[in-house]
């Protein structure tokens, strides 16, 4: 049933991430005056993983008065602070039963004791899922009385302050007890009573019968439907609609959004629903007998109370997808009940369907369906239209995410080779790994032939990321291999693509000043405007020697120095450092020349490795990058090049705030 974990007593220095979040949350002004986490003071602490089971309450109540005991007797809490051991059982117990009847997943609880100026209980509660079905447990009893949010007044009532946390894929609830709570409503009395009264044995729910709204529901009955929709509207939909904006307005995904969609909605507003996607740039709908596939709207998710009845849900409603009778109206608009889908017990019921619209472009159609007699009350067809809207939003924000990576991914594809050439005589070792996964890096790499015997390579990074880091690029690139091949020296080389990124920048400052002026602004005085297309740039020319060996030719434009490694494990620069390109008109740059003899290796690397932040140092302070290659002595290319990267992140400890590419050349 659960697992527990002694975690002792612990130093408040010492909090895990967990808490740390929650900590936060609490020193928040809308908590008033509740306290910190961080103040010193001695704390015992236990953790238990429950089932998502109407089980979970009793055992976490078990647990926790385990804990209170035993902290008792050891003296963390004092005999006369009944009153926080007793608000525990409640809260605790409130909080467990919450997380399964809602989220319906495994819970975490967590609790502990603070001990400063007076003492204090601290539980949290959380589960892994925003909502779901509660899950069948063969030989355990469900709920005998629906729970709609009472349990959340008895928190509020008995806590000193309370919250909730929203995290990536998961939610949790905490409150903490100082035995100063205020006094419960009559109403609520009772329930106090029952949860501190001794656990009855297991057998005693053997043989208790099903809640009757559980019943209701496999029977296609509503009896007590209309009490629980208008208690549940009264006390939970603005949170409802709070809760799913949150959980929806992170996700990167439109078929992620659509099976949240389903999740969200059943069985809180409806018995069933269905999620059907359309293509955005036809928003084509086609019509009821239009099936999947034949222009008409794909069906992204079903999702239904009973999982057994998921399949044959989905065959029916694949045969019938939704058409807008009116435009881009949200609607809702009627949809065919599918009857025969849902058994002999659902041959009453009604569904509607509501257009998901985004932006003035059709993105899709959200369907509900309720047994029963009764229909679809307006409060549930109004909450379900505000809903829809969130969850129009949330695909369209998502598929905007998506073409934006596909944008990026094709540009990044377009902005680096293909592949790198082989050399006779040499082997290569490539690492290349950009900080942001969604948009163009500013670090590029080339490895190419050029012809007459010789290769080149180049290693840059360009000031900036994203589109102005691209447009650098694009044009350097080219123009590298393109010189190259025209049979120009490096330092030539470098001497034309300094002034073409000067020329270039001079052109895009005209033009900025010219749509300036146009739009009614003053221009910009030649020459003030900010200068942003530099490059640092490691070019070089390889050719292999007749007796074995390579000789290399090269330079470095403000770029860090390339780094040669013997054999023996000896290090030493390569090149001398000269100015950034773009920056200086006129500029003349030279170059160098050395042999690199069979076991020397060349490391050419960006300032994300040499920069590399571990605090206030950095990865090369100290001549670090050198002492780190001359550890790789006798190693081959592609491990230098992996032992580089691997020492690189070790030192940050974190992900890397910089994009960072190395190259390493080894003479056969």
């Amino acid at each position: 049933m659960y697992s527990s974990e002694l975690l002792g007593e612990l130093d408040m220095g010492a909090i895990p991430t967990q808490r740390e979040t929650v900590s936060r949350v609490r020193e928040a002004p809308a908590h008033d005056a509740a306290p910190a986490h961080d103040t010193a003071g001695p704390r015992a602490q236990r953790r238990a993983t429950l089932s998502g089971s109407p089980l979970a309450p009793g055992s976490a109540r078990a647990l926790v008065r385990a804990s209170l005991d035993e902290w008792t007797d050891c003296g963390l809490l004092c005999p006369e602070q009944q009153r926080i051991a007793e608000d525990a059982m409640v809260v605790v117990s409130e909080l467990v039963t919450n997380a399964v009847v809602h989220a319906g997943t495994d819970v975490e609880v967590d609790w502990w004791l603070e001990t400063r100026e007076e003492t204090a209980f601290v539980v949290e509660v959380t589960d892994r899922h925003p909502s779901r079905a509660l899950r069948d447990h063969p030989g355990e009893t469900p709920y005998e009385t629906p729970e709609f949010g009472r349990g959340l007044r008895l928190v509020a009532s008995l806590a000193e302050c309370w919250g909730v946390t929203y995290r990536t894929g998961a939610k949790s609830v905490w409150a903490r007890l100082t035995g100063r709570g205020g006094t419960l409503p009559d109403e609520q009395q009772l329930k106090v009573a029952e949860i501190l009264a001794p656990e009855p044995p297991p057998h005693a729910h053997a043989h208790t019968p099903a809640p009757a709204h559980v019943a209701a529901t496999e029977s296609g009955g509503c009896s007590h439907r209309p009490e629980r929709d208008r208690d549940w509207l009264n006390r939970g939909a603005l949170s409802f609609l709070a809760e799913a904006s949150d959980l929806l307005a992170g996700q990167l995904d439109e078929n992620l959004v659509a099976a949240l969609t389903g999740q969200l909605i059943v069985p809180r507003l409806a018995d069933w629903c269905a999620v059907w996607l359309e293509d955005e740039a036809t928003g084509r709908g086609g019509g009821w007998g239009d099936p999947a596939g034949a222009g008409g709207p794909r069906l992204a998710r079903v999702w239904h109370g009973s999982e057994n009845r998921i399949e044959e849900l989905r065959r029916a409603l694949e045969k019938d997808p939704p058409c807008a009778q009116s435009g881009l109206r949200s609607g809702p608009e009627p949809y065919p009940w599918p009857g025969a889908a849902l058994g002999p017990q659902g041959a009453l019921g009604s569904a509607l369907a509501y257009r998901l619209v985004a932006g003035g472009r059709p993105l899709g159609t959200l369907v509900i369906g309720r047994s029963g007699p009764d229909g679809i009350p307006d409060e549930i067809t109004g909450l379900v239209e505000d809903f829809g809207r969130r969850v129009a939003l949330a695909i369209g924000a998502a598929r905007q995410y998506a073409r934006q990576a596909t944008i990026s991914a094709v540009l990044q594809r377009g902005l680096l080779p293909g592949a790198v050439a082989e050399i006779p005589g040499v082997r290569s070792a490539l690492v290349y790994e950009p900080c942001d996964k969604g948009g163009p890096s500013g670090d590029f790499y080339d490895l190419f032939p050029a012809g007459d015997g010789r290769w080149c390579f180049a290693v840059g990074d360009v000031q900036g990321k994203g589109p102005e880091a691209a447009v650098v690029i694009g044009l350097a690139r080219p123009w590298l291999r393109l010189l190259a091949r025209e049979g120009y020296r490096v330092a030539d080389v470098l001497d034309r693509l300094n002034q073409l990124l000067l020329d270039d920048a001079t052109e895009a400052a005209d033009a900025a000043a010219r749509a300036l002026v146009a739009a009614g602004g003053r221009p910009t005085p030649p020459g003030d405007g900010p200068q942003t297309r530099f490059l640092s740039l490691l070019y070089g020319e390889l050719t292999p020697l007749d007796g074995g060996g390579i000789r290399c030719t090269l330079a470095s434009a403000g770029h860090p120095l390339p780094l040669l490694l013997g054999p023996d494990g000896e290090v030493r620069t390569a090149a001398r450092p000269q100015t950034l390109l773009g920056v200086v008109e006129d500029e003349t740059y030279t170059s160098e020349t050395i042999e690199l003899a069979p076991g020397d290796s060349l490391l050419c690397v960006t300032d994300g490795v040499t920069e590399r932040r571990s605090g206030s140092r950095q990865f090369d302070d100290g001549d670090g990058l050198a002492r780190a290659l001359a550890g790789c002595a006798g190693l081959s290319a592609d491990l230098i090049a992996e032992r580089i990267r691997r020492l690189v992140h070790e030192f940050g400890g974190g992900q890397p705030e910089d994009d960072l590419a190395l190259l390493v050349l080894q003479a056969e």
